[in-house]
Parts: structure tokens; C-alpha cells; sequence
């Protein structure tokens, strides 16, 4: 779960499981494998978020001539879920699900996963987010695509339905993100201006050093898109992370954790024999004493 006391690792697979289930499960289990703590898939009900002139468009891809072809191709069903669910709980890991409309909301409802996540793309619809709210599951919070007033807005929107915000991510929808728009500054900027919550980063770039930065930051929560071939076909592919790339990821996190220690400062015990060594003396005491006078003194 989201605490202050490690870095939550969330490998977002999505819909890069191409609408094969059997690659669903084998990316569950590569995330298990690298040390994450949670995987995200994405569920959307076709004919709501999709208008008829939409899914009508002409559109060649593996599962026939037209855009609502791939759409339905790449939507897991119940059967789907079950097995994803049955596999998260086998390995102990998290699993949640960024819903794209309301139905989607009550379909994984029927789950116990311990967040529903909303993505940046719905975080400006209020009905929506009121919705999740109401579910009374702690919710996960995007914020792509919105400057600090939609943000504000949406957090408004939750809270006062009765929502609880588990973490607010700092995000950039572009994939990939160039540098110059990653702003990780902006992680502060969140961590300011909502002090009640905590401040996590999903990030879509090339490469794994923002994601340690941001961290270092404060980020108490990481996501980061997972592959198991960047070069397959499918949106998503280029700005994510292939499975050797997660684990250094959560490697360097984990070395992160480490290295960052408490703040208290300390005369360690294997720096004394080498203060023994090098120091020519220690005229300074152990313990209080007014350094004023000593200087008067001397």
C-alpha cells in the first residue's frame, strides 16, 4: 500500500497486453519478478467512450478494417479479469484498473484490489469523478494534461463528494515525454499546494533517471509503463519500459530508500578508526559545551 516509508512501484500494463491474455499474465508475472508492487490495466466500456463515427473510422490493424475492431480486440472481459485477479492474488502482487466511464467503475467494483486509478484523460469530467468517489475505494489521481487550477478543481470535485485522493501524480501525457516537459518541479508544486496528500510521479519518458529524480523529490509513488517488446505494434509501446529496464528501475528506487537514510547525523562506528587516522587531534569534546568561552580562553 501507499505509505511514506517506501517507494510504491506501479508497472502500468494497460492495454499493451495487445488483447492477449496470455501476454497479460506473463507481464504480471515479469513485474512480480522485478520487484514491483502493483500492476494497472485500463477498462473502458466500447460504445460509451467511443462515439459511432469513431469506431466506424477505417482503420487496418489484427483485428479487422475498422478503429471499433481494435478498440473491442483490446477490451478484457470478466474471463480476462478473473484470470488476472486469480494470478495477483497467486503472486501477491497489487493489481488495479484506471476505469474509463461509469460502468467500467461498478465492473471493477467486484474486484478487492486496493485503488481504482483515474487517469489524466478523466480528470476533468466531474460526473466521473464524483462517480469514483462515491465507490468509497481510495483513488489514485492523474494529472496530465491539466495546469494547477483543473487540478485544483478535481481535487475539489473528490473531497467534496467524500472521496479520499490515496496519491496525486504528477504527470505529463506525451508519449514519450521529451525532457524540456517532463517538470519535475512540479512535483513540489503538488507537494505545496495539497500538503494533506501524497505526491507520487507517472511518468511516460525514454529511459529510467526522472523516475529515480523524482523520488529524490519526494515522489512516494513511481508508475511507469511496462513492455515486454517496445518494438511491438500498439500505442503505448514506445514510451514504456521493457521488463530488464523495470528492474533497474526498482533497483536503483530500492538503492534510493536505502541511501537517503533518517537526516540524523552520526559519528558512525567504521568512520572512527578512520578518524583515529587521519585527524591530528580532537581538542573539540563530546557533548555540550560553550564554544565561546573556549575560544576566549585559549
Amino acid at each position: 500500500m501507499i505509505s511514506d516509508n517506501g517507494i510504491y512501484v506501479i508497472a502500468e500494463i494497460g492495454i499493451n497486453h495487445n488483447g492477449d491474455i496470455e501476454k497479460a499474465l506473463e507481464m504480471i508475472r515479469s513485474a512480480k519478478a522485478s520487484g514491483c508492487d502493483a500492476v494497472k490495466f485500463q477498462k473502458r466500456t466500447i460504445d460509451v467512450v467511443y462515439s459511432e463515427v469513431e469506431l466506424a473510422k477505417p482503420r487496418d490493424n489484427v483485428f479487422g478494417p475498422t478503429n471499433g475492431d481494435l478498440k473491442r480486440g483490446l477490451e478484457f472481459g470478466k474471463v480476462e479479469y478473473d484470470a488476472i485477479d486469480a494470478l495477483a492474488k497467486d503472486l501477491k502482487i497489487d493489481w488495479f484498473a484506471s476505469p474509463w466511464d461509469e460502468a467500467s467503475t461498478d465492473f471493477l467494483m467486484q474486484y478487492d484490489s486496493p485503488y481504482l486509478k483515474v487517469a489524466s484523460a478523466m480528470v476533468m469530467d466531474r460526473d466521473f469523478l464524483i462517480h469514483c468517489a462515491k465507490t468509497q475505494r481510495p483513488l489514485l489521481v492523474s494529472t496530465g494534461m491539466c495546469d494547477l487550477p483543473m487540478i485544483t478543481r478535481a481535487v475539489d470535485a473528490i473531497e467534496s463528494a467524500g472521496g479520499k485522493i490515496a496519491c496525486l501524480y504528477h504527470c505529463t501525457s506525451t508519449y514519450p515525454t521529451v525532457d524540456e516537459e517532463i517538470n519535475l518541479q512540479g512535483i513540489r508544486t503538488l507537494q505545496r499546494t495539497f500538503p494533506h496528500l501524497r505526491i507520487g510521479f507517472s511518468g511516460h519518458e525514454t529511459g529510467i533517471m526522472p523516475s529515480v529524480c523524482a523520488a529524490a523529490m519526494g515522489a512516494v509513488s513511481v508508475e511507469r509503463h511496462l513492455t515486454l517488446d517496445r518494438s511491438d505494434w500498439g500505442s503505448d509501446q514506445k514510451a514504456s519500459l521493457e521488463v530488464d529496464e523495470l528492474a533497474e528501475l526498482i533497483e536503483q528506487l530500492r538503492r534510493f530508500e536505502i541511501v537517503q537514510g533518517d537526516g540524523n547525523l552520526r559519528f558512525y562506528e567504521d568512520e572512527k578508526p578512520i578518524a583515529q587516522k587521519l585527524r591530528r587531534n580532537d581538542t573539540l569534546e563530546t557533548g555540550s559545551f560553550d564554544f565561546a568561552t573556549k575560544l576566549a580562553s585559549a
